[in-house]
């Protein structure tokens, strides 16, 4: 460690103005509040290259519940990783405190995760190491240069000082934005023991910028991509589903392919990732590119569809036992290798492909066409047809009945398709009211 390399504000071209206002009145309030507080992360890089970025992140000396003080719209998340959470209406800025890399005695003193089988009484060596590693709690708080360095790539760990309106650079992250190279910091080899998702954001990076990557980096990659398999599924999936939502989804599993890192995590997917797959995310990335940020209409089944459809239906998801085999009333749950799929998502994609055909038909009734909009699934597989149907005439024309049906609501008792018409309810007769009943006459 040593100097940072501090780059004032007439040397660059960050500026305030590209600084989303909720975001800067968090900085401005901690930095008022005498706490030190730096954009930092992703979207000083991303300004830095002229990029929109999907989210604005602070880091600062203020802890946790200190922040908390200062906000009355914020929550605390996170038990490995505590966060402050400042919400303003739909939108959340993420706030951390800075912090430190953990020591090995540190490491030593917490739970260790288990990585050989239950049965298993003798960990093997090379696990040993792996799992001592691996980080299990990371709230141990520090200073700006210490949170610099515990980072996992040198492009990521820039900060903006809104006090000065400068670049702070501890780790040589702007020669690397010059050279448009992903590169770690520190030894690769133990930056991905830590934490393995690391490989995989590494690609994703570099496909997403359109970067190189650091030859060390290949290098670990190609000797611990096993360790991948050691990550939580659901960190997997929410992975899988970022570099869905990209835009440069089909370059990132291309890259993942060629380092081999989609065996360890589905071997189905390795195996047919392939011409089909490519077609599919490509088709997704020009829709998603359309736009500056992910479209709502790219739903969670849109994108499990566009990752599942191009594999040969046999090998699409495993369905596997329950984790209790005690427990027969436990639904077997639904995964394309180690990736969880949720049942919902499934069967709503189900649903999407059902109704491909009769948006295809070009002699659908307009009360049919009318009945076709009020399912629930209709606006998704509009999109889906949009993506992947290649029949934009078709898209065309239903975007256009869609927008004159808006125009002109639908009637109550309309929208139902041919043959479909609801009975009509017929009136209950009231019947003649009866006199009460005369007392006989004494």
């Amino acid at each position: 460690m040593g100097d940072p390399k501090i780059v004032p504000r007439p040397e660059h071209v960050l500026s305030r103005k590209l600084i989303d206002p909720e975001a800067l009145k968090v900085l401005y309030r901690l930095n008022q509040s005498k706490y030190t507080a730096y954009l930092v992360g992703g979207s000083v890089r991303d300004l830095l290259l002229g990029r929109k970025p999907k989210d604005f992140d602070i880091g600062t000396s203020a802890q946790p519940y200190e922040v908390k003080k200062l906000f009355r719209n914020c929550w605390i998340i996170g038990r490995r990783f505590r966060l402050a959470h400042v919400r303003f209406g739909e939108k959340t800025i993420e706030v951390a405190t800075f912090r430190r890399q953990v020591s090995a005695e540190e490491a030593a003193d917490s739970p260790l995760q288990t990585l050989a089988p239950p049965e298993s009484d003798v960990a093997a060596p090379e696990l040993e190491d792996a799992r001592d590693r691996l980080i299990h709690r990371d709230n141990t708080f520090g200073t700006p240069e210490q949170d610099a360095f515990r980072r996992d790539f040198t492009i990521n760990a820039l900060f903006y000082d809104i006090e000065t309106f400068s670049i702070i650079d501890y780790t040589g992250g702007l020669d690397d934005l010059q050279k448009r190279v992903v590169r770690c910091i520190g030894v690769p080899e133990e930056r991905f023991q830590e934490d393995p998702v690391r490989m995989m954001r590494a690609v994703a990076m570099a496909a997403r910028l359109n970067f190189t990557i650091d030859p060390p980096i290949e290098a670990a990659i190609a000797a611990h991509r096993s360790d991948i398999a050691r990550s939580a599924p659901a960190r997997l999936i929410e992975e899988f589903y970022k570099l869905l939502r990209s835009g440069a989804a089909e370059r990132a599993f291309r890259m993942l392919a060629e380092h081999k890192l989609l065996e360890p995590i589905s071997e189905e997917l390795q195996e047919h990732a392939g011409d089909a797959l490519w077609q599919s995310l490509g088709a997704l990335d020009a829709y998603r590119n359309r736009v500056d940020s992910a479209p709502e209409a790219l739903t969670t089944p849109i994108l499990l569809g566009s990752l599942l459809m191009p594999i040969p239906p046999a090998a699409r998801a495993v369905t596997h036992p329950p984790r209790w085999t005690d427990d027969m009333k436990k639904e077997p749950r639904i995964s394309l290798g180690l990736l969880p799929l949720a049942r919902r998502d499934i069967e709503r994609l189900r649903q999407i492909l059902g109704l491909q055909r009769r948006l295809l038909d070009a002699k659908l009734a307009p009360r049919a066409k009318r009945a076709l909009m009020h399912k629930g699934t209709f606006r998704e597989a509009l999109t889906w047809l949009e993506v992947h149907g290649q029949a934009p005439e078709a898209v065309a024309e239903w975007r256009a009945f869609t927008e004159h049906a808006g125009a002109h609501p639908v009637e109550q008792g309309e929208g139902e398709g041919e043959g479909d018409r609801p009975r009509r309810r017929r009136r209950r007769r009231r019947g003649r009211r009866r006199p009460p009943p005369q007392s006989p006459p004494s």
